[in-house]
């Protein structure tokens, strides 16, 4: 009889790698908890990323030094909003399974997947933007970070809607 080996992890679709989710001050707390719950499932950690547009990888690499696009401007340290930790530890808290937060520099969009890439990770994890001016005039002007990450990367991005709008004659679906 002969032993047929074991699939590697990629063929037979099993995750190794972390679940990163993208997150952002005033962010809807469903992204985080949609990103918890598969990385919960799959027995992975989670990491919750912070991408700073206004300071720049200096070296081109997630996490090293960084500086600002403006250097007038404010201080450019790079660095993860207080406001922003204190709000996932309090919806992490509870829950079984092990986080962490990195800050990012750049564009989110290829910050995400500068350090998808950097931790190996099986899934990213953004929201959609909410319906209000601010966040249409980013969009027609930046684009829209899931888009991008969707059309441009070989691995999962899942895209959870925050505050969807469908109209009660919408028969698209």
């Amino acid at each position: 009889m002969t032993e047929t080996p074991a699939p590697h992890p990629e063929a037979s679709g099993k995750m190794s790698g972390p679940i990163l989710v993208g997150v952002m001050p005033g962010q809807q707390p469903v992204v985080v908890e949609q990103a918890a719950r598969i990385a919960a499932g799959a027995g992975l950690r989670l990491v919750c990323a912070y991408a700073d547009a206004t300071v720049y990888p200096v070296d081109g690499t997630t996490g090293g030094p960084a500086a600002p696009i403006d250097p007038d401007g404010v201080d450019g340290a790079q660095g993860i909003p207080d406001a922003l930790k204190v709000t996932l530890a309090e919806q992490l808290s509870g829950r079984e399974i092990e986080w962490s937060i990195v800050p990012l520099a750049g564009e989110p969009a290829h910050a995400l997947a500068r350090e998808a890439g950097s931790i190996g990770a099986s899934m990213i994890v953004v929201g959609t933007r909410e319906h209000k001016l601010t966040a249409a005039l980013k969009e027609m002007t930046a684009g829209s970070v899931a888009r991008r990450l969707s059309h441009r990367q070989d691995l999962p991005v899942l895209v959870v809607p925050v505050n969807p709008r469908v109209p009660d004659d919408d028969d698209d679906y």
